[in-house]
């Protein structure tokens, strides 16, 4: 059987998902094919259903319950990983709400963590994740939500953080942040979605045990970046909670959907979340 699976260029995609795209685990007889793109895009694919499984924000996932179930392995969640805030010089937090924010999507876990933390900050315009520095600077937006390897070369560019979205979620919940996971499809046959959650297990589990083998693909996708940011990218994402949610990756997930639907932001849902 052939699925389309969707996740970004970003390293710790194209990581983990290396062994199960290039025949270095079992797939119990499954095909995928990628689809490669922003994470945004992949939110809106996702809305579209037009993925069997794919890479999504937890903050999307969350309006998608009826369509997609969560993956075991795959996530994204950790303590220090979550979005930054950041501007071309200080500002105070009670100035944020009247600032333009660029937002790297509506659907975002950042645009989702932002909103908890300013929530009448309602000037933010969505672009592409890559694109939210230079608009800071060109002052093009007031301040900008920042993710993946932007962390790393926001302040070699001159830009100052404001706050870190990942500790504000940790010092108000006390558990890790969920950024995003892998979910694949609840009208494909449960023995489907099995195969996908253990082939998933698999190639995260491949990854992590031999962490060179992946370089070439994780390489190509990854914007011309140095080998030491790439690494630090994947070190920083990828981590046991990738490997498998367990007890304490569930509980935090559960979490914020208790949270976000108690705060209106997302729908009320009694669905399951996990395959």
């Amino acid at each position: 059987m052939r699925l389309t699976l969707g996740f970004s260029p970003c390293p710790n995609d194209t990581f983990i998902f290396d062994a199960l795209l290039h025949g270095k685990v079992d797939t119990e007889g499954l095909q995928f094919e990628p689809v490669i793109a922003d994470v945004e895009e992949l939110n809106q694919r996702a809305f579209d259903r037009s993925l069997q499984a794919t890479k999504l924000s937890y903050h999307a996932f969350a309006f998608l319950l009826k369509d997609y179930a969560l993956l075991e392995a795959g996530s994204a969640l950790g303590n220090k990983v979550g979005p930054l805030l950041i501007a071309r010089s200080p500002i105070l937090d009670a100035e944020i709400p009247s600032c333009t924010i660029a937002i790297p999507g509506q659907y975002t876990t950042a645009n989702f963590l932002f909103s908890l933390a300013f929530p009448d900050a309602d000037k933010r315009q969505p672009m592409l994740f890559s694109d939210i520095e230079g608009a800071v600077l060109r002052g093009d937006a007031d301040a900008g939500l920042i993710i993946h390897e932007n962390r790393f070369t926001y302040a070699e560019r001159g830009l100052v953080k404001l706050m870190d979205l990942g500790e504000y979620w940790e010092s108000a919940t006390k558990m890790p942040i969920p950024l995003g996971g892998i979910v694949v499809r609840r009208d494909l046959p449960e023995a489907v979605q099995q195969a996908v959650n253990r082939v998933m297990q698999r190639s995260v589990a491949y990854a992590m045990d031999h962490p060179k083998d992946s370089l070439e693909f994780v390489r190509k996708h990854a914007q011309e970046m140095e080998e030491k940011v790439m690494y630090q990218h994947i070190e920083l994402y990828v981590n046991a909670f990738t490997r498998a949610l367990g007890q304490p990756g569930r509980a935090a997930v559960q979490r914020m959907f208790d949270i976000a639907m108690a705060k209106g932001v997302i729908p009320t849902s009694e669905l399951p979340i996990f395959v």
